[in-house]
Parts: structure tokens; C-alpha cells; sequence
């Protein structure tokens, strides 16, 4: 058995588990991929119809939860509660659920998950600025009569 940690997607709080060295990780993910099963981290997750573990940010019990501080000369791992040990200290942790999905195989070639080829670019605007409101072209102020 060894320790293998995991960030949060969403607020990067880290989870260790203790599992089989065996088992290949595929990704985290903050969300189910389709048509995948998936246990608690206390479950048995090495049966052969478990594609991964579903964790509870902070809250899932038989994993130790920990949150990374970022330092000058890297991270460093600030220990927290180690999930239903009784302990006093917080992790924190944000209460959404995220996935650990496993590399699985069918007839010796890796299953993708559904959809998982199936992609949607999107450019965001981060960094660009409006010039003004959008609207209607009107008149730039008050004109009215002009004495001459």
C-alpha cells in the first residue's frame, strides 16, 4: 500500500489514500464522468466494476485531508483533520464532491470515457477590456440651436 494525493479541482485542498500501488490513475475531475461507477474512499474501489472514487472536499472519511500552502521555495502541506479520526484540526475544504477516475481496460484497449473525445473550445475575453457600453449610436451631447 502507498499514500497517493490528490487536489481539489475547485479549491485545491489535498486528500491522501492509502491504495495499491497497482492501480493507474486517469485524472480528477469535478464531476462524474458518464456511464463510470464510483465508491467512497472507505469502499472497496479495487473491484474490477469500480472505474473510481468519489471524495467529499474535506468531509470523506477514510482518507487524510490537508490543505497546500503556497511558500517561497515551493509548497509545504499543512496537515489537517484526518477525516473521521476525531480530530480537532480543519483541513477546511469546500463540501463539493470531485472524482478520481482510474485508467480501466475492456478487451486490452483503455476505455475512454462517453463524450470524452467530444470537446468545446471557448475563447474568454480575461484581459480585454471594453471600450464603453454597448448600445445605440445616439447623438455624442446635447446639440440644440447654435447662435450665430
Amino acid at each position: 500500500m502507498v499514500a497517493v494525493r490528490y487536489y481539489c479541482p475547485r479549491c485545491e485542498t489535498v486528500v491522501a489514500v492509502e491504495r495499491d500501488a497497482y492501480l493507474s490513475d486517469k485524472s480528477v475531475t469535478p464531476y462524474p464522468l458518464e456511464g463510470w461507477t464510483y465508491v467512497a474512499p472507505d469502499g472497496d474501489y479495487e473491484e474490477s466494476d469500480v472505474d473510481g472514487v468519489r471524495f467529499v472536499c474535506g468531509e470523506s472519511d477514510g482518507c487524510e485531508w490537508s490543505r497546500a500552502e503556497a511558500r517561497a521555495g515551493g509548497t509545504e502541506m499543512e496537515t489537517g483533520a484526518r477525516a473521521g479520526a476525531g480530530t480537532e484540526t480543519d483541513a477546511g475544504g469546500c463540501g463539493e464532491p470531485f472524482y478520481l477516475n482510474f485508467v480501466t481496460y475492456e478487451d486490452g484497449e483503455e476505455v475512454e470515457a462517453a463524450g470524452a473525445r467530444e470537446s468545446e473550445y471557448v475563447e474568454l475575453a480575461e484581459g480585454r477590456v471594453p471600450r464603453g457600453p454597448r448600445g445605440p449610436n445616439g447623438p455624442s451631447g446635447p446639440s440644440g440651436p447654435t447662435n450665430r
